[in-house]
């Protein structure tokens, strides 16, 4: 099993594509996630491996850890409020003096190397949770602990923890997200219902799912709908409950899967823009480098409606439910980028909410505008 996530920011008007790897919770082999935001955030780049293809002028490709990469995780965090502090244990005879340690900092990159047996080895290689200050980032031993403070670039964003677990994440994203609901849209009605609860589970949001509600009201299921009815049919009436859902808050939606769904037509996403949107797609690819390109197709790919997401997931392998937890873990990382590359994204999903859903993400027009005519109230 592979996962891969690949991330869109529809707000960008200049937009470059990055491609990230991180180390998931379980069984699948990697996590990627790519995402588009305007080059201008990019301050360094000494932590990342930047590459421009040339056949895409606005395309890079970046790999990076963000996890806990090893000898040792033994450590105390705490947030306080404009700074971080980060207590490594790292006792043992190697480590006698400063010397003996490397800290090096940037705005969004950690990596601590510990002396041992005569060479370094990382003891803590991390992708923080949001910026910092590297120029005001302070470090010290304390008898068998190093202690880092990092100067913290957004005091209003709190850090559950300095490492990607779930239970960071979950209160993390849940807190970024500022009660905007998450659609999970793709092939496979089944992965999208899966994930969708552990979702929910961990951000504290109320489940729903669209093919529940419509066999419920309609006494039929999607199947039979589409023998009867035909694939429109199930198109439309899905529309109708993502409009009813719309306007609600703090939910993950799990919706129909396949090409019978509203999610698979790019003219039945009126409705969906109102909230974040994962695209749970499942992938041929037989490694890491030909996931994270068809990753970056997929980004560039306007041919079906599933491309209008804002986090793409890809599933390598045979699905197995048991790897929900982990595809949320890796949707719950990629949302978080995207939130922290546009903290405005949140509101402006709101604000699009507030004046109807009329279909003009992401350049939502002034009150008063017509969908149907394009131009303001008479």
């Amino acid at each position: 099993m592979t996962t891969a996530t690949s991330l869109s920011s529809p707000l960008s008007l200049n937009p470059s594509h990055f491609t990230c790897r991180k180390s998931p919770i379980s069984k699948p082999n990697f996590v990627h996630f790519s995402f588009q935001f305007q080059s201008s955030l990019i301050h360094r780049s000494n932590s990342l491996n930047l590459l421009r293809p040339s056949n895409n002028p606005n395309t890079f490709i970046c790999n990076s850890s963000s996890t806990v990469s090893t000898s040792t995780t033994s450590y105390e965090f705490s947030d306080g409020s404009d700074e971080v502090e980060l207590r490594l244990f790292i006792g043992g005879e190697s480590i006698q003096t400063s010397k003996d340690v490397i800290v090096d900092a940037d705005e969004s990159y950690l990596t601590i190397k510990t002396k041992y047996e005569g060479s370094f080895r990382t003891a803590m290689e991390i992708s923080l949770y949001d910026k910092i200050k590297p120029a005001e980032t302070i470090w010290l031993l304390d008898d068998d602990q190093l202690v880092v403070n990092l100067k913290k670039q957004d005091p209003e964003v709190k850090w559950p923890d300095i490492t990607e677990t779930w239970e960071s994440l979950s209160v993390g994203v849940a807190q970024l997200l500022k009660g905007v609901s998450v659609y999970l849209v793709g092939e496979s009605s089944e992965i999208n219902y899966k994930v969708s609860r552990e979702l929910a589970v961990g951000l504290g949001y109320a489940p729903l799912d669209t093919k529940e509600l419509l066999e419920t009201f309609t006494k039929q299921t999607v199947d039979s709908l589409v023998i009867t009815e035909g694939s429109n049919a199930v198109s439309e009436a899905e529309s109708a409950i993502l409009e009813s859902v719309s306007s609600h808050i703090r939910s993950v939606v799990a919706t129909i899967g396949g090409q019978h769904g509203a999610a698979a037509r790019g003219d039945r996403w009126r409705h969906l823009y109102s909230g974040f949107t994962v695209w749970l797609s499942q992938s041929e690819a037989k490694d890491e480098a030909a996931a994270k390109e068809e990753a970056r197709i997929n980004m560039q790919s306007r041919s079906q409606g599933f491309a209008n997401a804002d986090v793409v997931v890809k599933l390598g392998g045979c699905w197995d439910p048991d790897y929900s937890k982990s595809v949320a873990q890796a949707t719950l990382s990629a949302l978080k980028q995207l939130i922290l590359s546009d903290k405005k994204l949140p509101g402006k999903k709101g604000l699009y909410i507030r004046l109807g859903c009329r279909g003009d993400w992401p350049n939502i027009k002034p009150p008063g505008w017509d969908p149907s005519t394009g131009t303001g109230a008479a």
